[in-house]
């Protein structure tokens, strides 16, 4: 699935690059485009809580577009920055809370919108609360992990994954088949990101089960605020 995505924002730089030399050349802000593709995501999360599926899918796929230029335009202009990693990352964990909280108010006002079938309105806002902390699990031990210095970059449902999931078959069905293609979506969302944060607990499990206890921990490499002159560090956004 890394591969596959991989292609595909290869597909997007290539098809979008004079776009990309035009942020270049205006000296548009990696971060600036990182806010505008979160403020997209917030704006497909509320048309989701409206009822609008496939416009909402449509809108949300706008992010994606973001997520790729954002960092073609650091690595063209060599200002990835410490910050903009943070920044980026912490911005993602808005747009996942802002889609997945717009169709947790979509389910919940089921009895105004009349889009699905009305029993599996509040079994779906329980789906969409698992899938939520699902979601942000994935995220947090990874985080987690490569503070102790792991690199836990596994299992079978990454951002940009749920990303397509939650846009393209919404995009192209809405509420196709009385809203089941919708419901089947967040029941996957669900249960792929569950199945991802317990991946990742199982991997650093294993590779720290032999390590006496602490010295995982302890062999991380401190991190230290990089100085204001080195604003154009290295790091991968």
């Amino acid at each position: 699935m890394v591969t596959f995505w991989e292609a595909i924002k290869r597909g997007y730089v290539g098809l979008f690059s004079p776009l990309v030399e035009w942020l270049v050349d205006r000296r548009v802000s990696p971060n600036t485009i990182t806010s505008v593709g979160t403020l997209w995501a917030m704006t497909a999360g509320v048309i989701y809580a409206t009822g609008h599926i496939s416009i909402a899918g449509w809108t949300l796929g706008l992010t994606a577009i973001c997520d790729v230029f954002d960092g073609a335009v650091a690595r063209r202009t060599g200002r990835s920055t410490v910050f903009g990693a943070f920044y980026d990352s912490t911005l993602d964990r808005v747009a996942d809370g802002a889609v997945l909280g717009g169709l947790v108010i979509f389910f919940a006002r089921n009895d105004v919108h009349h889009s699905v079938p009305s029993w599996t309105s509040t079994p779906m806002v329980g789906v969409l609360l698992m899938g939520i902390i699902g979601t942000f699990l994935t995220s947090y031990t990874r985080a987690r992990a490569e503070s102790l210095g792991i690199d836990a970059k596994v299992g079978m449902l990454q951002r940009p994954e749920r990303v397509v999931l939650l846009s393209a078959p919404q995009a192209f069905f809405g509420l196709a088949l009385g809203g089941w293609v919708l419901i089947g979506i967040c029941i996957l969302l669900a249960l792929t990101a569950w199945i991802t944060a317990i991946q990742r607990v199982a991997f650093v499990h294993r590779v720290t089960r032999h390590l006496p206890e602490g010295e995982a921990e302890s062999s991380a490499p401190p991190v230290a605020p990089p100085p204001v002159a080195a604003e154009a560090a290295t790091l991968p956004r």
